[in-house]
């Protein structure tokens, strides 16, 4: 099996769509995980909060 241009770019895509796809995945299991809920709702209330 010969590996070219082209069939290595097709695989690259590919392989490209994938690993964003997952990574978008992991993001947002880690910002709607419930146990992080409580840490961003702090850091969105801190800009309103006085020391």
């Amino acid at each position: 099996m010969s590996l070219t241009y082209d069939w290595l770019s097709q695989f690259a895509e590919s392989a490209g769509v994938v690993y964003l796809f997952l990574f978008f995945l992991a993001t947002l299991v880690y910002a709607l995980w419930p146990k992080n809920g409580v840490r961003f709702h702090e850091a969105a209330r801190m800009p309103l909060r006085e020391d």
